[in-house]
Formats: C-alpha cells, structure tokens, sequence
C-alpha cells in the first residue's frame, strides 16, 4: 500500500529516488554488442536478433509490401485515430520551427544564423510486452517538420518474423523513410556505425530499455542522441477540490510502465490523500498490468502532506518531475510557479494519457530530475545551427588593434598574425 508522508517526515531525496544505472554488468555486455556490431554489420544483427528476440527474420529491411498490407490490417476506425494524433502532433510541433536571421546594423559588418536540419534520423521504437505507435509520430514527426531527409526507424520483430501492424502504420502516417526489424542495443550500434542494410544517422532519438539507454550513452560522440532515458514518473499537485478517483487513476497509468516507475502525490489535505491511498488499492484490483502498477506503487509510490500548496509547488520543483498534474481549484494560478517539469497537465480534464497519444505535446520526455536543464523532444532536437560573419577591410580595420591584444594576451601569436598580416 502507498505510504503517507508529512512533508517533514521524509527529504525530497527520499521522495523520488533517482534510478542510476550503474550496472557495470550491463554497460560490459553493450560494449561488446557494439563492438560485435561494428566489426561484423548486418550478421551480427542476425545473430542477435536469433539469441534475444528468438527469431532470425528473412530481411532486416522492411518492404512496401509489408508496410501496405500492415495498414490494410489496422482497423480503420484506429487509422483515423492515428491521423488525428498526427495532426495534433504536427500543428503543435509546426510552432517550434525557428527562422535564420541576419544582423546588420553596423557599417561592413554581417553577422547571421542559419538553421539547418541534420541529414538522417535515427528512431528506435521499443517492442517486448508492448506495441508503440505513439512513439513513432513522437520521435518522427518533429523530425519531419524540421526538414529532416532521412528517418530510419528500427524496432524489434515479434516471433512471427513481423513488427507489429500498428507500428508500421504509425510510420507510413508519420513519414518514416526506412524501417528495420532489429531491436536493443544492437539496433543503436547499427544506427550509430552503420551496417550493410541500415544507414549510419546523425541523430538516434527514442526510449528504450537499460541495454538501448546504456548503448546511446556509449555511443554519444558518434552521433548525437535526445537524452538518457530512465524510468517513466509523475507527480501530482492536488487541493482538497480534486477528485480523488481521478488522481487516483492517473498515478496508477504511470505506474503500469514499469516496477521502477514513480507515483508522487503532493497535496495539503490529509482527507484527500486517504481517499487517494484508498482507492489506489481499489482501482489496483482492476488492472490488467495490477503486478506491474502494484510493485511501482509500493516500491516508488508516495503521498506527501505539505503545509499549503505554495510549499507542494515547491517540492514538484525540487523533484523535476517527467509530468507533473495540477489538480486544483484555479490550475492556472500555479502554472508560473513551476520551474522544473517535462510536461505540465493543467485542471482535472487533462489526464497524462491525452498527452501520450492525443493532445499533440511530446510524450519523449526528460526523466530522473532532468527536466532541470531539458525540455520535452521537439523540431530542435533534429536541427543544427551555423553561424556565419562577413566584414570589410574598414571594419576590421577599426577592431584589429584589440582583437590583436586579445590573441597576444592568450599566447595565441599566429591568431593575432593572421589579423595582421592583412595590414602589413
């Protein structure tokens, strides 16, 4: 059962205790995937997807064939689902898109910035207990929408030889380019390097288990990853005016993910978090995934009494939550409050659920208290910046002088040389 705290009973460390995957047992046996990967390609694949996924498909390439009649197996009333979702997702997303500017506002002087999309996109899928088509428009959509020209996704087979229908609907929706039939780290080694059948990306983006987590920690230098994913959390902030069901019913759809994943209520009425603990036990009865959400509850799961709900704020602050809920009176009374938070979900009609598949705001988001110095994944994720300087000879005539002390004062002589050389 989920325990009650006053909030000067427990330390907001001991609130939310912070995953590290130290493992070095994991990190070891990634290491030698990637490197197996590197230097045998497409057979290593094979094999691996033989020892872990227990079948060994005929392609690791997805056809046209294969993803046709995938979306001819989706029922249509879900493919109309999926359309919607992407739409949500690209006139949200189609807002972050940043334009190049150019300064010039000094005579002989040109200063800009270009925006440029990165070239290929790699987007890993998890499969196992689960299917994910909301993770494709996700990880793809945005990637779309900043100019990318190649989006590979990779993403497990199941013993049939075949990724689920839904995923390779999703993908056809969302525009993906490529699509493999390989899953874990080996997929992230062949993403990163580069095999026979699968293009090296610029970019992998996309959750996964601690293998795939481990592996684009390994392989960042590579390329460039989104962030390192841990395990999925919430935190709710509620007053006395929140339905105690609803609450109740939100901690419980975080905590199905996984044992590891975390439930916070934070609230200031004793009232509200008994009914709360009570009905947890009630609704755990009824779920399908009851052994998952029932060890994430007792092993994470908390409910703290603050004073008022300034100090609940506070303490959602100090956590970084990955989705925060705020469940009270007047949501949009807290909202500039929050500091630290993944996604905000605001009043008691905006469950974590309508984020993760509808609303069209990312559900790829920052985990472990990362949400201090990232945000959720987005357009500028899947672009990078060039700047660009243009001057006359007038104008670097008139700043030679300092730049010229500047370089000399770092003992850099050749940088102050190649300034002037050109007024010699």
């Amino acid at each position: 059962m989920i325990k009650i705290y006053n909030s000067g009973d427990i330390s907001i460390d001991e609130i939310l205790t912070r995953i590290e995957d130290d493992s070095s047992e994991v990190e070891e046996a990634v290491r030698a995937i990637l490197k197996d990967v590197k230097k045998r390609k497409d057979a290593a694949l094979y094999d691996y997807s033989e020892k872990f996924d227990k079948v060994r498909p005929e392609s690791l390439a997805v056809s046209e064939a294969e993803i046709e009649a995938a979306v001819k197996g989706v029922p249509e009333d879900f493919l109309k689902t999926l359309e919607m979702a992407g739409e949500n997702i690209i006139d949200y997303h189609k807002r972050q898109k940043r334009e190049n500017y150019i300064i010039n506002e000094k005579e002989g002087v040109i200063l800009g910035q270009k925006i440029l999309p990165i070239e290929k996109a790699g987007i890993y899928v998890p499969g196992g207990t689960a299917s994910y088509p909301s993770s494709v428009l996700m990880n793809a959509l945005p990637a779309k929408i900043a100019g990318v020209e190649e989006i590979v996704m990779v993403s497990p087979c199941k013993k049939d030889g075949k990724i689920p229908d839904v995923i390779l609907a999703a993908a056809k929706i969302a525009g993906v380019t490529k699509i493999f039939k390989i899953g874990g780290a080996q997929a992230i080694a062949a993403l990163a390097y580069g095999t026979e059948s699968i293009p090296k990306v610029d970019k992998i983006t996309g959750p996964g288990n601690r293998y795939v987590t481990a592996a684009k920690r390994i392989v960042y230098g590579t390329c460039d990853i989104d962030m390192i994913a841990g395990p999925s959390d919430i935190l709710v902030i509620a007053d006395e005016s929140a339905d105690y069901r609803f609450v109740a019913a939100d901690m419980l759809g975080q905590a199905e993910h996984d044992e590891m994943a975390s439930a916070v209520l934070v609230t200031d009425s004793r009232y509200l978090a008994e009914r709360v603990r009570d009905e947890i036990e009630l609704q755990l009865k009824a779920l399908d995934r009851d052994e998952i959400a029932r060890a994430s509850i007792n092993k994470n799961g908390k409910i703290i009494i603050t004073k008022d709900i300034k100090e609940a704020v506070e303490v959602s602050n100090a956590i970084a939550p990955e989705h925060l809920e705020i469940c009270t009176k007047d949501p949009f009374a807290l909202l500039n409050r929050v500091k630290h938070a993944g996604s905000v979900f605001l009043g008691s009609n905006a469950p974590e659920a309508l984020g993760d598949y509808f609303a069209g705001t990312n559900h790829i988001l920052p985990t472990n208290g990362t949400a201090r110095f990232r945000g959720p994944l987005g357009v500028d994720d899947f672009v990078k910046k060039s700047s660009f300087m243009y001057y006359t000879k007038d104008a670097l005539e008139d700043v030679k002088d300092r730049i010229i002390d500047f370089a000399e004062r770092e003992g850099l002589g050749a940088h102050a040389k190649s300034v002037s050389i050109r007024f010699d």
